[in-house]
């Protein structure tokens, strides 16, 4: 381990579509499997307040309704992951948004078929990982 961020965190959603598909176990087996660790989780929906929060960025753009639908249309796994580099550890693990172009041995291009039901949100940033952590599990901040 790197002695400069040993301790990183990351939030990664379980999409409701990889929660209707069953694979919630194959998801967290491969963040498992690479030594992740897993600090929080919980099984619930996002509601329409949580959802405007989460993607505040994105709230006045086209793509967003549709997407705002899909994330409150049925239940999700919230979880923070820990470990070193634990950010871009686990974006290489998920692979490009859009699951049709996603490298094979990726969540996404070994089980994805779509840009938007792509079973997988991950933070993008440590400054993105502070604030989606804070909404979702607050008790941690």
């Amino acid at each position: 381990m790197s002695s400069n961020s040993p301790d990183e965190r990351s939030l990664v959603l379980i999409k409701p579509d990889a929660v209707r598909r069953g694979l919630v176990g194959e998801v967290l087996s491969r963040f498992e499997r690479k030594g992740l660790r897993i600090d929080a989780m919980v099984h619930r929906t996002m509601d329409a307040a949580l959802a405007d929060a989460h993607y505040a960025e994105h709230v006045d753009k086209a793509f967003y309704p549709p997407l705002k639908d899909f994330m409150t249309g049925g239940p999700l796994v919230a979880l923070v992951l820990s470990g070193d580099e634990v950010i871009d550890v686990v974006r290489g693990l998920v692979g490009a948004t859009d699951g049709r172009k996603a490298a094979a041995g990726t969540i996404r291009g070994d089980l994805s078929l779509s840009n938007r039901e792509n079973l997988v949100h991950a933070s993008d940033s440590p400054d993105s990982a502070k604030r989606e952590i804070a909404l979702w599990f607050p008790e941690l901040g």
